[in-house]
């Protein structure tokens, strides 16, 4: 391995610019209307005048984008918080439909001006087809329908953010709750699941209700723009460039017939080890070598944070580095607690360059999982914070989640951090690539029911009903017996915050999963060479298609069935080696 000096490492520094002030506030639209107004009717004379206009448009953008992006923060940390929801609701209501039609001016503006065809095609290659994309499917009518939308869609975290049970005399939210699945003793278990799916259920005609709503308004959108359906769309805003629907059911259908086979031989292993007759959805997250005791990675915040530090800097030294600054600045929030919202998340702050991490941890092995994912994310910020577009900083999720996947197993490496004793490192890694293997099929069942849901968009709840058992029962394991969980099963995609609040972006997880699978294999017979294209990769950011980006990092973009086949039979190969005989 390479030796690095921490003294050597230095964080880059994002370009500045003039035109918005450092001390800048975003407080009202009569903040921001001057800026708009002066890009929308300066005079451009030159092809460097017309650098310099995107360069000061962009600054604007990443401006504005931190000051809602801190809204945004404030909600998730304290859904008490009425300021901070009064600021939100503002931001969403007010300010972002004023931003949207001025941005489609601008964007016009752009493309209307005779000096564009005088811009670098390399430099500017993806701003100028993600800008061409955006003025394509803007339509006036539907600013006030993506409004409603996004205030709508936030009722979903809402209601999760207030749900509790009580269990051994106290309450806790479900995001504790679900640790204790976790636990050997398997009443406690199956009483905590099924105390967790009752509570859910009490919310499901509002969750029906809410998606009902969410679904009429979405296929408006998309009638308006003058498409068929909200699916093709969405891949049209979401900027699939670079693969298709048509390859997402390619996804699906690797995914059945290569991967599956393997989960439901993992599943077997499990219930033999278990000593199971039958094998139910509370055994699924126990350790199945019988350990009494539940992987602890960490018992405190404080611990949690030191371990991560150490553990990134073996990986590359800087990548500890960032998520110390963060720490520093208080970038880290963490640890579960009651009003906090759901879920885990790394906000790109792109103006200062230092992004954000939220997250609910309880002190299970899933949370060492997370924080692993989200610092993935915020490494790939700090490592595009240099460029002064926002599309290059703000890359595709296929990209992103590449970089968060792989940090996952790349640190699985170094896992002796957290776990010193032997017997839990190998059961820690054991888990994790159980996960990487089970999280596919699941990926594939949100994917492809969210395209039959939009598709089908006159359905009634009934017909919802049955489409989403039909390709639940097409990617579940037969080993897992639901027989007496049925009444859960039906809503099981309630419990999907992507399907209620960004449609359509979740297979990207999957395609990233398989994606790190091939960099960690690398990295298994190569370190350093693996390290230094997987930093390139991220690097290049969003200034170059998904599929080159990819192959910086030494891999390919492929969801083949030959390719998933096998980097599947990679990872069954490495579980055999960690399955206790």
């Amino acid at each position: 391995m390479q030796m690095y000096a921490m003294s050597a490492i230095t964080i880059t520094q994002p370009k500045k610019g003039n035109f918005v002030p450092k001390d800048f506030q975003l407080t009202t639209w009569s903040d921001l209307e001057p800026y708009f107004e002066e890009l929308l009717h300066r005079n451009i004379s030159c092809s460097e005048e017309l650098e310099q206009w995107i360069f000061d448009k962009n600054q604007l953008d990443m401006a504005v984008g931190e000051a809602m992006s801190w809204r945004y923060i404030r909600i998730t940390v304290n859904s008490a918080d009425q300021d901070a929801a009064d600021a939100y609701n503002y931001a969403v209501e007010h300010l972002a439909p004023q931003i949207t039609a001025y941005e489609n001016h601008l964007d016009s503006k752009l493309f209307e001006c005779p000096w564009v065809d005088q811009l670098d095609h390399h430099r500017y290659f993806i701003y100028l087809r993600s800008t061409r994309n955006a003025i394509h499917i803007f339509r006036d009518s539907n600013i006030s329908l993506s409004t409603d939308i996004q205030i709508k869609s936030k009722e979903y975290v809402k209601l999760f953010s207030e749900m509790t049970i009580g269990f051994n005399g106290r309450q806790m939210t479900l995001q504790k709750a679900t640790a204790l699945l976790e636990e050997p003793d398997r009443a406690s278990r199956e009483i905590v699941y099924h105390q967790i799916h009752q509570r859910i259920l009490q919310d499901k005609d509002s969750f029906e209700d809410l998606f009902d709503i969410l679904l009429q308004k979405r296929h408006q959108m998309a009638l308006n723009a003058g498409f068929e359906n909200f699916r093709d769309f969405k891949f049209q805003a979401l900027g699939r460039f670079d693969y298709s629907a048509a390859d997402c059911l390619d996804f699906h259908d690797s995914i059945a017939a290569e991967v599956l086979p393997v989960v439901n031989d993992l599943n077997h292993y499990r219930k033999q080890m278990l000593g199971l007759d039958v094998l139910r959805p509370w055994d699924l997250f126990v350790d199945p070598s019988g350990n009494e005791r539940p992987l602890r990675p960490f018992q405190s915040m404080p611990e949690l944070i030191t371990k991560v530090i150490r553990c990134l800097s073996e990986v590359h030294p800087s990548f500890g580095v960032y998520i110390a600054k963060m720490n520093e600045i208080g970038h880290l929030d963490l640890e579960s607690r009651p009003g906090k919202r759901p879920g885990g998340y790394n906000m790109p702050l792109m103006a200062t360059g230092v992004p954000f991490i939220f997250m609910n941890a309880t002190n299970s092995f899933n949370d060492l999982r997370t924080l692993m994912h989200e610092s993935g994310h915020a490494i790939h910020s700090f490592l595009t914070r240099h460029y002064p577009l926002k599309t290059a900083k703000r890359v595709p999720s296929e990209v992103a989640e590449l970089a968060a996947m792989t940090m996952e197993l790349l640190t699985m490496e170094h896992w002796d951090v957290f776990f010193p004793d032997q017997e839990d490192l190998r059961r820690a890694k054991f888990a994790q690539l159980e996960f990487v293997l089970k999280v596919l099929p699941w990926i594939a069942t949100i994917d492809k029911f969210q395209h039959w849901l939009y598709l089908n968009p006159q359905h009634n709840r009934a017909e919802r009903k049955a489409a989403w058992m039909e390709t639940l029962l097409e990617f579940s394991s037969p080993e897992v017996a639901p027989s007496e969980v049925e009444g859960y099963s039906e809503y099981l995609w309630h419990k999907q915050l992507h399907i209620f609040e960004v449609p359509f972006y979740y297979i990207e997880y999957g395609m990233a999963q398989l994606g790190a699978i091939a960099i960690w294999k690398q990295y298994r017979e190569n370190p350093d060479a693996t390290i230094s294209n997987f930093i390139n990769a991220l690097k290049l950011g969003y200034t170059r298609p998904i599929g080159e980006i990819y192959e910086a990092a030494g891999i390919r973009f492929d969801f083949s069935r030959e390719n998933v086949r096998s980097l599947g039979e990679f990872v069954r190969k490495e579980l055999e080696l960690l399955m206790k005989p």
